[in-house]
């Protein structure tokens, strides 16, 4: 299996000239940065849809399961990002432990983890656009807020189907035109927006705990419904994997690593005290929502803030609530849009890419086209995909690039024991083996469709990878003859897309023989 060398990767973190990136980014940045995505859609929104149908009020707990699984794979990451400081977070990591095609597959997942995940902050964005429009008289077309596969009830009782999410694709195009001009002026942003964030959830429950109904509490951890993941003890867990979206921004903080001064240091700060912030505020935020209004009330809702301060007095709080929620949601939308754009220059960088993701702006220094298409594949998802889809989708592939990760760190301790560590994980093989071990769990409860989704994505980017990716790998062409390894067998492509499959079904099985013992 062909792999990027340590050596080698320490070599491009050094490197200086016009086509590398501008170092402008501090300790507090990446804290800011990583706080910035961590709080959005999924605190805002999906934290009322995973309560609503599939763990309750013990949706706390479900916060709790996620952020274990996160503090594992965060130690990991951490070490990765002070050992090897370039862009590329888990993409990179993977071509130098565990090979090329490991790497494409990681890097083709990141998509899922950080475009789509913009697509679901965009769509909630809408959403929260128009319950506070809707608070001052002015309504839009029902048909122009929803994906293609979504339904409304009129005030007249009728039922019509949308067309096209138009605010949640304007959102998305704005935020493009921002990141587009440059890293520093984006965090500045970011840093100013993700203040008023903290600020909104502060006052959310501390106003809110006064007005806490405890009968909404009753039962915490709703009977299972006799189906896997709607409430009981799978419940949680398959909450913990809807709501693992929220924990990606430490992720992010990862590719911003070749952007970062003294990144040996100022990395696994970002890394490990974001996660640390927004864990805290994540539990206090699920047991007030939870307690202000009974979980069935947030099915199918993407605003369930909304509706939670509908059981306090505080009327002026709704509109400056929501107001600071859509403000906020731009940061989300930002920092995603950086951390996909430094993937695809990494990937581009090395050849399994075309070169306009690694084209950096003569006056920006930013890989500005490559910024721009992203922007555009977004908006399309955030148009016509419903949030419930993209949502999981975002899940599931961050839940696989952890996997990665933790797993990375165990090979690199074997492969390279005495390369120098600026940042060590702790109790090596336990925290990487209990870290892949929770994420697999979370991954293995979430519904069939999402993996199918997840499959039919892997299979699209395999594709891509035997038929330009592998023939434009740098590092292969380097090596003799290696120009003809991208002609594949179908017999040997053909192994590589089906035995996922079986592999699925019989882990499945087996989790779900557990969960019924259980």
């Amino acid at each position: 299996m062909l792999k990027k060398s340590l050596a080698l990767l320490q070599l491009e973190a050094a490197e200086t000239g016009a086509n590398t990136l501008k170092r402008s980014l501090n300790g507090f940045s990446l804290i800011a940065i990583g706080i910035g995505v961590i709080i959005g859609a999924g605190l805002f929104s999906l934290t009322g849809i995973a309560a609503a149908n599939n763990a309750g009020p013990a949706v706390t707990l479900s916060f709790i399961v996620a952020a274990v699984g996160c503090a594992f794979s965060a130690l990991c990451y951490a070490e990765f990002a002070a050992l090897v400081p370039v862009s590329g977070s888990a993409y990179t990591y993977s071509y130098a432990t565990m090979g090329e095609m490991f790497a494409w597959i990681i890097g083709w997942d990141l998509v899922l983890e950080y475009s789509v995940g913009a697509a679901t902050v965009a769509i909630s964005w809408s959403q929260y656009l128009i319950k506070f429009l809707g608070k001052y008289g002015l309504h839009i077309p029902a048909q122009l807020v929803m994906s293609p596969f979504e339904t409304a009830t009129l005030a007249d009782g009728s039922t019509v189907s949308g067309y096209v999410n138009v605010p949640a694709m304007l959102i998305v195009l704005a935020i493009t035109a921002i990141v587009t001009r440059g890293t520093k002026g984006s965090a500045w942003f970011n840093a100013l927006v993700v203040a008023l964030k903290v600020a909104v959830v502060l006052v959310f429950i501390a106003l809110g705990w006064q007005y806490i109904d405890p009968a909404n509490y009753q039962p915490y951890i709703p009977a299972n419904t006799g189906e896997f993941g709607e409430f009981g003890l799978s419940g949680i867990l398959r909450g913990a994997g809807v709501i693992f979206f929220v924990f990606i921004g430490f992720d992010i903080v990862a590719t911003m690593a070749q952007e970062t001064k003294n990144p040996q240091r100022n990395m696994p700060i970002g890394i490990l005290g974001s996660l640390a912030v927004c864990t805290v505020l994540f539990v206090l935020f699920g047991h007030v929502l939870t307690g202000l209004a009974n979980y069935t009330e947030f099915k199918d809702s993407a605003a369930p803030v909304a509706i939670a301060i509908e059981k306090t007095p505080y009327a002026w709080l709704s509109s400056a609530v929501i107001m600071a929620i859509l403000i906020g949601y731009t940061s989300v939308i930002l920092v995603d849009l950086l951390g996909q754009s430094r993937v695809f220059f990494s990937m581009s960088k090395d050849g399994l890419l075309p070169p306009v993701f690694s084209r950096l702006h003569p006056r920006f220094n930013t890989p500005a086209q490559s910024t721009l298409l992203l922007g555009a594949f977004i908006a399309v998802f955030a148009g016509f995909v419903p949030i419930s889809v993209v949502g999981e989708m975002t899940s599931i592939g961050t839940l696989l690039a952890f996997v990665m990760v933790c797993l990375g760190v165990l090979i690199m301790r074997r492969t390279n024991p005495d390369a120098p560590r600026p940042f060590r994980t702790p109790w090596v093989p336990v925290v990487p083996i209990l870290g892949i071990v929770v994420c697999l769990v979370m991954m293995f409860s979430l519904p069939v469709e999402t993996w199918l989704r997840l499959y039919v994505w892997l299979v699209l980017g395999l594709l891509i990878y035997y038929f330009y990716g592998q023939r434009n790998s740098k590092l292969r062409l380097a090596e003799p003859a290696s120009a003809t390894l991208w002609k594949l067998t179908l017999g040997r492509l053909a192994l590589y897309v089906s035995a996922p499959v079986g592999l699925y079904f019989l882990i499945r099985e087996a989790a779900h023989s557990v969960s019924n013992w259980l």
